[in-house]
């Protein structure tokens, strides 16, 4: 598989506007990827005399405000990149003691959101940047965490109750690509970052984010899933074990009543399977690999029965 470059702290403002083509090129952006985001490294080591957060002068030489308006133009949105600490995760200044100041600079410059990264146990300070963030109507994704995949899958699913239009959970960055996992791992990861209607940010690997089908937006065993709009359920039978097995979605577990009958699309096969199921449906799924389902009422009602879904 093509190996991806990763860029790290080498950020620059000519890799942003690069990005941006990118998504307008490969058709990208009409699949819904119109979030072009700056992560840590955008700023000067220090604040100006002043207190305020600066675009770093090497590598944004012409400032947030006229990168953004080259990604505006091109219909996308910006985003940014901040901290709750006195420090970001590269050691740049943080939004510490200036939680409102660093939201309206931002809101100033982009159309997204700031990315509060590395909480860690400091909540009362996390907060304030969520309120700070609140007012200026920028948006702000509270989860960001840096451990393995599975682990912070695990982790986020404490949270699902809170994400929806307006609030989006944000389980860290997809890595599909990046190195490190097989093709079927890729699609697995990617499946449950979908399921958990999380932000998407990111040959093979272009075949797997470009599906229109995943575009949606949990728990420790096999099976995952969650409303979407339209009185539909999605659906993820998630092999996490080391040799094949065939797992069951069992109606009960999905909060559905079990006469209920449902049409089943399978998102990574594209196509509807032939008979509708009642009761639970099985498939077998190889090692760490992920079967991605959409489930619809074949009354067009509700289908669930609870407020969250496993």
């Amino acid at each position: 598989m093509e190996q991806l470059e990763i860029f790290a702290c080498n950020v620059t403002e000519d890799l942003i506007r690069e990005t941006a083509d990118a998504l307008m090129s490969t058709g990208l952006a009409d699949l819904g990827y119109v979030y072009v985001n700056i992560d840590d490294c955008w700023s000067a080591a220090s604040r100006s005399s002043e207190g305020q957060l600066v675009h770093d002068p090497n590598t944004f030489p012409s400032g947030i405000t006229a990168l953004a308006d080259y990604v505006h133009a091109k219909g996308l949105k910006l985003g940014i990149y901040s901290d709750a600490g006195k420090f970001t995760c590269q050691v740049r200044p943080g939004s510490l003691f200036h939680e409102v100041d660093d939201s309206q600079l931002f809101a100033s410059w982009v159309s997204f959101c700031s990315i509060i990264c590395n909480l860690g146990s400091n909540l009362i300070e996390y907060l304030k940047v969520y309120m700070a963030v609140a007012e200026t109507q920028v948006y702000a994704f509270p989860l960001k965490q840096c451990f393995g995949m599975t682990t912070v899958a695990d982790l986020n699913d404490k949270w699902a109750s809170y994400a929806g239009p307006g609030g989006w959970n944000d389980p860290d960055m997809l890595e599909v690509g990046n190195g490190g996992m097989t093709y079927e791992e890729y699609r697995s990861h990617f499946s449950i970052w979908a399921l958990m209607k999380a932000p998407l940010l990111s040959a093979e690997t272009f075949e797997i984010i470009s599906n229109k089908e995943t575009r949606l937006g949990f728990k420790e065993g096999k099976v995952w899933a969650g409303p979407l709009s339209g009185n539909r359920l999605v659906v993820a039978l998630w092999n996490r074990c080391s040799k094949a097995a065939t797992i069951t979605a069992k109606w009960e577990d999905l909060g559905l009543e079990s006469s209920t009958g449902v049409r089943i699309r399978d998102l990574w096969q594209h196509k509807d399977l032939k008979e509708s199921a009642v009761a639970s449906s099985s498939a077998k799924v190889d090692s760490h690999y992920c079967r991605l389902y959409i489930f619809t009422s074949h009354e067009g009602r509700h289908i669930w029965r609870f407020g969250r879904c496993y």
